[in-house]
């Protein structure tokens, strides 16, 4: 008797983290055992998802898309449509320097915590077994995005797991990692980062000044490689 194969459902942003994170599970299960699944949190634009959509069609991968901005309607994250507040155009850590302690002002609250439980519910319908996400220890430093740290992974891992009756775990290869690490990884499995879109900005090309965008260009300069998104248009 043939031992049915794990399925895995991967939290696909269009990041560089989440696209490394379905190269690994397609590389593991093969892309018939991988779904996707896309969350919109009221962005104020949705190159994100577009790229998502990119990412997955490469691979082969279905995606599935999840609305939960309504959940964020009173927050006045900088990230979000209803805030009033500016992006910041410097990198996570001079924006430390003046949060006295608290996550930077594009930290969505709680959204992990919202992505992995909606995230646990669907693998269940979808017979999936483990959920990968792309949080690395970069974004959980200095507590920027403290749902992004290991302590929180374990517990909604256990959580997860527990509350799932054993049946669903949670995968986050790069918790203890350096976004560098996770470029090296994906060049290493031919991940198509020349679809992937991780600025905050929302325009045609990448802003190149705010957090994010600094430290994307710092991983690829790490590995000693250009971005390959900064020449590809949509």
């Amino acid at each position: 008797m043939t031992e049915k194969k794990e399925k895995a459902l991967v939290l696909c942003s269009g990041g560089i983290d989440s696209t490394t994170c379905l190269a690994m599970a397609v590389d593991k299960y093969g892309k018939d055992n991988v779904v996707a699944l896309s969350i919109s949190y009221g962005q104020k634009h949705d190159r994100e998802i577009k790229s998502a959509k990119k990412v997955c069609e490469f691979y082969g991968v279905e995606l599935y898309t999840l609305d939960l901005a309504k959940i964020f309607t009173y927050s006045n994250c900088t990230l979000l449509k209803g805030s009033d507040g500016e992006i910041p155009k410097e990198s996570y850590a001079k924006q430390l320097e003046e949060t006295d302690g608290k996550p930077v002002s594009t930290y969505v609250p709680f959204r992990n915590g919202l992505f992995l439980s909606s995230a646990a519910s669907f693998a269940l319908s979808k017979e999936c077994s483990v959920i990968y996400y792309g949080a690395h220890a970069d974004d959980a430093a200095g507590s920027a995005y403290p749902d992004c740290s290991t302590v929180f992974n374990d517990a909604m891992n256990k959580a997860i797991y527990e509350g799932s009756g054993k049946q669903l775990r949670v995968e986050a290869p790069f918790i203890n990692s350096h976004k560098a690490d996770v470029v090296k990884e994906g060049l290493r499995l031919g991940a198509p980062y020349k679809y992937t879109w991780s600025c905050y900005e929302g325009k045609d090309k990448p802003c190149g000044v705010c957090g994010t965008c600094i430290d994307r260009a710092e991983a690829f300069r790490l590995n000693g490689v250009e971005d390959p998104a900064l020449g590809f248009t949509f």
